[in-house]
């Protein structure tokens, strides 16, 4: 069965409900508060598992009351856990999230024993890296850590670079696809990415060594395009009413690594709209992991695309 490894990070998501997001120095009153599991590595990792891709984790928990809980969490969703360190004398990743009435949400990360993800983590679990089918990276756990891996991999390495961060150049050659936001292109090609000049900045973070690079659009889809053919191509997808967007980037990366090895050969105008229908559809709830559609093939609907 094909192997779909996720190195990254975990973390506790503590979220308050308002009406609207607070201004800065403004003390709102919220309508409701709920903690849950989420960074986006495990984020990745659950959504592809909850498609019914077989998962794998590499990351690293505290030795506070929720890193054995969220190994549990991992564990029940059918995520294998032998690669999930627990490390000692610091706390678990954690997230305080707002999210608006219009769905809306603004993030603090404080990053914890994700910051304790090393080299070293990489080397122990060598082997799972070089077999993978599909390898996640994502950018909430040391850099260095995860070109580490990247560079070990023999499969599909699908690097989601987020959040956004400058200086990770060097990843970029040992990227199969890299996968970003308007925001995340924007700090990459260093001029602001939107639907209009989207295909310059497709072009420009090809040059920079990937094979393939995507751009979500949120509600209006994502574009992509690849070295061996250079056609540029929207892919669109059902607006909706969306109640809370907390994690619909990783769910769109866990859905495209599924699909990847459930469809592999597959255009992937068709895998990236599969991807964007589980996005989609996670919008519509509340919450990030539990948000996930489960035992759903989204692939077997026909998807819209534009070439550009």
């Amino acid at each position: 069965m094909s192997k779909i490894v996720v190195i990254g990070s975990c973390g506790v998501d503590f979220t308050a409900y308002a009406p609207r997001l607070p201004k800065p120095g403004e003390t709102i009153h919220g309508t409701k508060f709920t903690t849950s599991f989420g960074g986006k590595g495990a984020n990745q990792c659950i959504a592809a598992a909850k498609l019914g891709g077989n998962t794998y984790m590499i990351c690293s928990l505290g030795d506070d009351q929720w890193g054995e809980k969220y190994k549990e969490n991992l564990k029940n969703h059918g995520v294998d856990i032998t690669h999930a360190k627990i490390t000692p004398n610091v706390t678990t990743g954690c997230a305080q999230i707002s999210v608006a009435e219009n769905g809306e949400n603004q993030i603090v990360v404080v990053p914890g024993a994700n910051n304790y993800l090393s080299k070293e983590d990489v080397a122990n679990s060598a082997e799972l890296i070089k077999n993978a089918d599909v390898l996640i990276g994502q950018l909430e756990t040391p850099f260095e850590t995860m070109l580490e891996a990247f560079k070990l991999s023999k499969g599909i390495k699908l690097f989601n670079a987020a959040p956004a961060q400058a200086g990770i150049d060097e990843i970029l050659p040992h990227c199969t696809i890299l996968c970003v936001n308007e925001p995340e292109a924007s700090l990459l090609t260093n001029f602001d990415v939107d639907i209009t000049n989207a295909v310059d900045a497709l072009k420009k973070l090809l040059d920079a060594g990937c094979e393939t690079v995507i751009i979500t659009l949120g509600s209006k889809g994502a574009v992509y395009m690849s070295k061996h053919d250079q056609q540029p191509i929207h892919v669109l997808c059902e607006e909706v009413v969306p109640v809370d967007t907390t994690g619909a980037g990783d769910a769109f990366v866990g859905a495209l690594a599924t699909y990847l090895v459930t469809y592999k050969g597959q255009p992937l105008h068709q895998i990236i709209g599969a991807a964007c229908h589980v996005a989609t559809l996670s919008v519509t709830k509340e919450g990030t992991q539990k948000s996930y559609p489960e035992k759903i093939d989204a692939f077997n609907r026909e998807y819209q695309y534009i070439k550009l």
